[in-house]
């Protein structure tokens, strides 16, 4: 009954009562990076959703668009601008995502969702992580984060799949709410980033 019912109606009112109540903040960060990334505060990105089904989600851009003299991209830890990193660190750059609970893309709380290229690396028991919508945090962000590796992550994401309910929901929540206080888990250690994931 949750599942299917009651958790999209959550989601759209938490997430619309979070936009309007951080809306101050959500300016305040626009503006900020609107300066910082030469005009361009968002970031958008196609991620697999609910049965990996593509949508375009919405981040706040924390890093900028520097190349070398070649044309790539520097590297992440050298794109990543001062007002960025206090963003990532807070996990300020999720809030444009309450923009994508509320369209119905995403949830507040399921697995995170990745890149569209790893959708053949899975194997069907990471592929389950798909059956639910992705979510603003989950399971395995408040266990580890990108702290942990890709393995330990789906088991976590699965393990909720399989687990979900109103009160693992709201436990997740106050969880995520410690984490970002604490700042914990928010990169690995080789990285900024989460390491890309190369299959099993």
């Amino acid at each position: 009954m949750y599942k299917s019912y009651f958790k999209r109606t959550i989601d759209f009112i938490g997430a619309l009562t979070g936009l309007l109540l951080l809306s101050p903040l959500f300016l305040i960060v626009t503006v900020g990076l609107y300066f910082a990334n030469q005009g361009k505060p968002f970031f958008f990105q196609n991620r697999p959703g609910k049965n990996g089904n593509l949508f375009k989600i919405i981040k706040f851009k924390t890093m900028n668009d520097k190349k070398d003299t070649n044309g790539n991209l520097l590297s992440d830890a050298i794109r990543l601008t001062k007002i960025g990193s206090f963003v990532r660190k807070t996990s300020l750059d999720e809030l444009p995502q309450l923009l994508n609970v509320i369209k119905g893309d995403m949830s507040l709380i399921g697995p995170r969702p990745l890149l569209p290229q790893y959708l053949p690396l899975y194997n069907a028991f990471q592929n389950r992580r798909h059956e639910v919508k992705p979510g603003i945090t989950g399971w395995a962000q408040v266990n580890g984060r990108n702290a942990i590796s890709w393995n330990q992550k789906f088991a976590y994401d699965v393990w909720y799949v399989d687990h979900m309910s109103f009160g693992l929901d709201i436990k997740i929540i106050f969880k995520t709410l410690l984490k970002v206080v604490k700042s914990d888990g928010i990169s690995s250690t080789e990285s900024v980033t989460m390491e890309v994931f190369k299959g099993n």
